[in-house]
């Protein structure tokens, strides 16, 4: 795979400034792993109409949806190499290149709702996390939703006693590994564009998403059950390579800005309207269960997970888990 990116990064100089004929635009391609009709899909295209509308068409974007030029493991590695510019990865995806401390984000009922999650995107700790991934190579432009996650399987799940020995597909992530060895589950990590086909065939038995990314990739056709948890929080980086970025024009780079900051609004003004509708849809397609657990159900799953928070502060760090609680307080 080296190989074939270090092959596409001579193909793509043609888009680095300074390289490309002055009257050919500047190419920004956009990799994604999800489907267009997501949160994100369409936060991509968003961001292409925008782009390409402020700077009167002397930037094309190309946005390259459900893994057709990368899986998740490959995509960070292309944008380093600078084979693709810009991506929109899940906080997960991070910590396999180093950058650990995006991991946070998947410690389970750490952020109870959006209001909350605004409070550590926006706020102090939020952008001092978007200069992390700098000495790798990229910067961090925003922070996009997909929504919070349920989990699902072929039985019904209730207690953490409904998890013991079941195969769970997972994102790279410690976290996420911690999370389903503390419910007796075994955490395989898998490229998000195979799910359906693993769930299909029984390699895995169950997954956590959220509810617009089982819809849209069919996972609700091969899951009979499905428990609204709201245990953790997909969200995504929208990251571009440095060289690329640092070596735009001032004016382009200035216009492509507020066409992500308006992207940005968007996609996180209808990633909660998504994900209802796609709930919405399960519930009619009627080929899963979806179960609302009690108050005692939802607390039996907290107690079973409290004791990854020490576990993975040390990889995380403590202060920064902290420093998140801290933030969003009773999360009201």
């Amino acid at each position: 795979m080296r190989n074939l990116l270090l092959a596409a990064v001579a193909a793509a100089l043609i888009a680095v400034p300074g390289v490309a004929p002055a009257q050919q635009p500047i190419v920004i391609k956009f990799s994604h792993v999800v489907a267009p009709d997501t949160p994100k899909g369409k936060g991509a295209e968003k961001f292409k109409e925008l782009a390409e509308k402020y700077t009167n068409g002397k930037v094309k974007v190309e946005v390259y949806p459900n893994s057709t030029l990368y899986k998740d493991k490959e995509e960070l590695e292309a944008l380093q190499l600078g084979a693709v510019q810009m991506l929109a990865p899940s906080n997960s995806k991070f910590g396999p290149i180093g950058i650990r401390d995006f991991e946070v984000f998947d410690l389970p009922f750490l952020i109870p709702n959006l209001a909350s999650l605004r409070k550590v995107t926006e706020g102090p700790i939020g952008k001092k996390m978007l200069h992390l991934m700098e000495p790798k190579g990229m910067i961090g432009l925003a922070y996009w939703d997909n929504g919070f996650k349920q989990m699902s399987a072929n039985k019904p799940l209730r207690m953490p006693a409904d998890y013991k020995g079941l195969k769970f597909r997972i994102q790279s992530s410690k976290v996420l590994e911690a999370q389903f060895r503390a419910l007796g589950a075994v955490p395989q990590v898998m490229a998000f564009s195979d799910v359906y086909q693993a769930l299909q065939t029984g390699v895995v038995d169950g997954q956590e998403n959220t509810w617009s990314n089982m819809y849209t990739q069919k996972m609700h056709e091969v899951q009979k059950y499905a428990t609204e948890t709201n245990h953790g929080y997909i969200g995504y980086v929208v990251v571009v390579n440095k060289k690329f970025w640092d070596g735009l024009p001032a004016d382009i780079r200035g216009e492509l800005e507020k066409a992500m900051a308006e992207a940005t609004t968007y996609t996180n003004t209808i990633s909660a309207k998504e994900n209802d509708e796609a709930k919405e849809a399960i519930v009619k397609a009627g080929t899963t269960t979806i179960i609302t657990p009690t108050a005692d159900e939802m607390a039996a799953m907290r107690k079973a997970m409290d004791p990854i928070y020490d576990e993975m502060g040390k990889r995380v760090g403590k202060q920064l888990i902290d420093d998140i609680i801290k933030t969003v307080g009773s999360g009201s």
